[in-house]
């Protein structure tokens, strides 16, 4: 491009990263709507930009008919055969037909300062467009990408961002309780939507989203970035836990301790990220017993019974000092081990199974005998007994919609930690 018209196309194109088509398409769309404002004469008026000249052409479009109905827009055939023939020839004024349209250039010198003025507002308007797309096609494309962020300001809760040269909000329900922040603070968020506003796209972003966990973990795990170790799984409660569970497709490849690195240096700078939040990495195992066992952990767990496989309801014993452990902070430890395995898990101390087993014993012991002459009827199946005493609340509270016990005998599979 060498006028200055086209070097200012390819400049404000650059700036806004937009394409230099869009500004010029812009351009055109502007003289002809300034074009209509000033003729008023109700024709077809059509702009093009002159590459060679750098400046916009104006036309009159006219229709060619046998019986002229409107001037503005329709031309006879034999005035437009007449009108061609000086100019060029009788080969190409010959060649008009019935249908064709023809330009009739038009001055755009007279159009004046208020023309120049609407113009100018329409090519700001499509720019602004063009930009905001572009700035929603990019981003809707990098949903769950992790960008870092600086704080911009406050409002109403909400946190905004400055994410490269567009502006992000981090909505309140979207920020984790541990942290806070002020003005010009650096932060890493995770993209999880864009939607469309009157004043462009909006980008939401979060700092409790699970997918921000999982990009940390691949950003800080060179195993995990190129494909040898797999996170299956990932749940959170912002501020306070959260749970990862990863698979390792080469046998000599510990997940685990990729993961926690040499002396915890990978998952620590992971929980320096996120203000101290504590991180479970557990192995991922196709077997359910084995992974709700793991899932648990930090607590260790003597037996592990499937209740209801279709319901997917598991039982799960650990040691009386372990009870605590495994059901964790308001049973945040067994909330989470259930988010992360899918399956509702019912922890219950050796001493409460213990007192279960023998009240169920005792109720099917204890029964009347039957009537003279009756037979004897079938035992019903018994109930579970209430929990005695004050030390058993905090096990029935952490017990996730506990199914009934099935008649048949449950799985139940030993687990040496």
């Amino acid at each position: 491009m060498s006028n200055p018209l086209q070097q200012t196309i390819e400049a404000l194109a650059k700036e806004k990263g937009i394409e230099p088509d869009v500004v010029i398409t812009a351009i055109e769309e502007a003289v002809a709507t300034a074009s209509r404002k000033y003729y008023k004469t109700g024709e077809n008026l059509k702009t093009r930009f002159n590459m060679e000249t750098g400046q916009v052409d104006l036309f009159a479009l006219k229709t060619v008919v046998d019986d002229v109905t409107d001037a503005a827009t329709q031309i006879g055939l034999n005035d437009a055969r007449e009108m061609y023939r000086p100019i060029y020839g009788d080969d190409v004024a010959n060649s008009i037909e019935i249908g064709d349209e023809m330009e009739f250039p038009k001055p755009t010198e007279v159009l004046g300062r208020i023309a120049a003025q609407t113009a100018k507002q329409v090519i700001f308007q499509k720019v602004r467009e063009a930009e905001r797309e572009n700035i929603f096609a990019e981003y809707n494309q990098q949903i769950g990408e992790v960008k870092n962020g600086t704080v911009k300001r406050f409002e109403n809760g909400d946190i905004i961002l400055e994410i490269g040269r567009v502006e992000s909000v981090l909505p309140r329900k979207e920020q984790s309780r541990a942290e806070s922040y002020a003005p010009a603070d650096r932060v890493r968020v995770v993209i999880k939507g864009v939607n469309r506003s009157a004043k462009g796209p909006q980008i939401v972003v979060s700092r409790t989203d699970p997918a921000l966990l999982i990009k940390l973990f691949e950003q800080e795990v060179p195993e995990i970035y190129d494909g040898t170790v797999m996170i299956r799984g990932a749940v959170r409660e912002a501020g306070d836990r959260a749970k990862v569970a990863v698979f390792s497709r080469e046998r000599d490849v510990d997940p685990v301790g990729a993961c926690v690195g040499m002396k915890g240096t990978r998952v620590q700078s992971i929980i320096r990220e996120l203000r101290g939040e504590k991180i479970d990495i557990v192995e991922w195992s196709d077997d359910p017993i084995v992974f709700v066992t793991n899932a648990i952990s930090p607590a260790k767990v003597q037996r592990v019974s499937i209740v209801d496989d279709g319901e997917k309801v598991m039982e799960v014993i650990v040691e009386d000092k372990q009870l605590s452990l495994a059901i964790g902070k308001k049973g945040q430890n067994v909330r989470l081990a259930a988010k992360l395995t899918g399956w509702k898990i019912d922890i219950k101390s050796e001493e409460e199974k213990r007192r279960e087993v023998e009240a169920q014993l005792g109720a099917l012991e204890i029964g009347e005998p039957p009537a003279d002459g009756e037979p004897p009827a079938e035992s019903a199946a018994p109930a579970e007994p209430e929990p005695e005493g004050g030390g058993d609340s905090d096990a029935a509270v952490a017990r996730a919609e506990n199914g009934a016990e099935e008649a048949a005998e449950p799985e139940t599979r030993e687990t040496n930690n």
